[in-house]
């Protein structure tokens, strides 16, 4: 498929600002004709299809934010949501939030729906059909239409735009080291299927802790699972073998999951079975033992995000006068282990 042009691209291209691209293709008189008419002969060449709100937006400032994320089941995200209307409330932003459910169909009627003028630009979160689909191609149009987007958690390198994420690989690691410190010699892996970025990156630190310290690659010891809603029966299918003596789960549902299963079969923990996983949230904190975690800090991902986004935001017009490559960036955040009782 060919990449859609943009107002940038056209400009570059013909040796003019973007402010004459976009008022030659409005046929604005203030441009002489002869670069109204190359301008429009050039658009037209390569389809360009100018949205109107889109080249409206930096005169007609909504103030607000699109957040779009894939499930607010997850404590996680809870925290990032309130982490980025931190950020947005103190700058005068308001926030608009959508759940895509996880469906790639939902994802993009959500961004679809804000991207008619109701918000300035995005903040948003991958969802599992989405990357398990690969078509990112309703993120490319709003980019591509001057709007601004801060991907966090579940991000694609396939799109450029502003990242904020942790090191997953690196997090999963330490995690992984931490139970073999112990004297943890099988560990087992309860992750989510290899399209959702995170759990194919925690997966990936797994691997390479048993691999770094010697210890076997037991595929038999790996569950991935794609629906939460039905994972108690395979991850009861794991314990039932009891064959290890540490699992580590890519979320604290699948934590809090494991502990009850391994209660009913009688499986102590941690005496028999230690338990680590990735999110400090509630569950973690309350259940019985409480879950050692790997804190993935929601509150400043959120913080950070819409930083980024503000103030790209606010330094648009000053943008629109440059004709040099957009320079993105990608912020990582620090991970910490919390300890409890479900490793001592």
């Amino acid at each position: 498929m060919k990449k859609k042009i943009t107002l940038k691209q056209i400009a570059r291209e013909l040796d003019v600002s973007i402010s004459t691209v976009s008022k030659s293709l409005r046929n604005s008189l203030e441009i002489g004709e002869e670069t109204r008419l190359k301008v429009q002969a050039f658009a037209k060449f390569y389809h360009y299809k100018p949205n109107n709100i889109a080249l409206s937006l930096k005169n007609r400032k909504t103030k607000t934010i699109g957040l779009i994320i894939p499930e607010i089941v997850h404590y996680f995200f809870s925290t990032v949501i309130n982490g980025i209307e931190q950020i947005a409330n103190e700058k005068g932003y308001s926030v608009i939030i959508c759940l895509s459910d996880d469906s790639f169909d939902k994802e993009v009627l959500n961004m679809e729906m804000l991207a008619n003028g109701s918000i300035d630009g995005f903040i948003m979160s991958l969802s599992k059909e989405t990357q398990q689909k690969g078509d990112f191609h309703h993120i490319t149009e709003v980019i591509n239409q001057g709007m601004p987007v801060v991907m966090f958690d579940r991000v694609t390198n396939d799109i450029l735009c502003d990242k904020v994420i942790i090191n997953d690989e690196l997090s999963a690691y330490g995690a992984v080291q931490s139970l073999i410190d112990k004297g943890r010699k099988k560990i087992a892996l309860v992750t989510t299927v290899d399209y959702v970025s995170v759990g194919k990156f925690r997966t990936d630190g797994y691997t390479k802790a048993l691999r770094d310290n010697g210890l076997p690659f037991d595929e038999n010891l790996i569950i991935k699972i794609e629906n939460v809603d039905n994972c108690e029966v395979t991850i009861a299918k794991l314990l039932e073998d009891k064959a290890f003596d540490a699992v580590f789960a890519v979320n604290e549902l699948f934590a809090v999951t494991i502990i009850k299963i391994a209660h009913k079969m009688g499986i102590k923990v941690p005496d028999d079975l230690a338990v680590i996983a990735f999110t400090d949230g509630i569950i973690s904190k309350y259940s019985t033992p409480t879950i050692t975690t790997v804190t993935q800090n929601g509150i400043e991902m959120g913080n950070t995000a819409a930083k980024i986004l503000i103030d790209r935001l606010e330094s648009e017009e000053h943008e629109l006068e440059e004709e040099e490559e957009e320079i993105y960036k990608t912020v990582v955040i620090e991970t910490h282990l919390i300890e409890r009782e479900s490793t001592n």
